[in-house]
């Protein structure tokens, strides 16, 4: 578990804090153009959610997954606890999430911008990259947990599927 969770800090400081922190920051060098009082607590919120999140899903890899999110070294087992029984991509929403609250504290709408672009290559990657590997390297037990949890809006319950048991809930 060592190994993953160092795994898991390396990753975290080469992709989410540079595509949620230090791109942001080279866009607007966090300067705010005087967005309203209201508008930049509800950005500082959404940011911090979307930090939260990130860090409890970085979490799950290595708890559960005994892996980390990096491809080069995946986990061993299907993570579907936590947020992951609610959204199958919630590190991705939460990226997207923090970036548009950003937009909102510092008052830059090309950070809106920019939140699109990563949420349109983060689709194409899972679409094209991370829902065929996950498949073939989890079979049945990815299928199952596909068909019941959607992959960007979360559900309201979370889902009670069992790893490598089946699922005991399909909606």
């Amino acid at each position: 578990m060592r190994r993953a969770a160092a795994g898991s800090l390396a990753f975290f400081v080469v992709a989410p804090a540079v595509v949620a922190g230090l791109v942001p920051w080279a866009l607007t060098d966090w300067d705010d153009h005087d967005a309203p009082v209201g508008i930049r607590v509800v950005g500082a919120l959404l940011t911090a959610v979307g930090a939260l999140v990130v860090i409890h899903s970085f979490a799950r890899f290595v708890v559960e997954g005994l892996g980390t999110p990096a491809p080069v070294a995946p986990p061993r087992r299907l993570v579907v606890g936590g947020l992951y029984r609610h959204v199958r991509n919630p590190m991705y929403v939460a990226l997207v999430t923090a970036i548009v609250g950003q937009t909102l504290l510092f008052g830059r709408p090309l950070l809106l911008a920019y939140a699109a672009a990563v949420a349109v290559a983060f689709v194409a990657f899972v679409r094209w990259y991370e829902e065929p590997t996950l498949a073939r390297r989890f079979g049945g037990e990815y299928d199952a947990y596909r068909r019941a949890v959607p992959g960007w809006w979360p559900r309201l319950r979370p889902w009670r599927g069992r790893p490598g048991g089946g699922p005991r809930e399909r909606g």
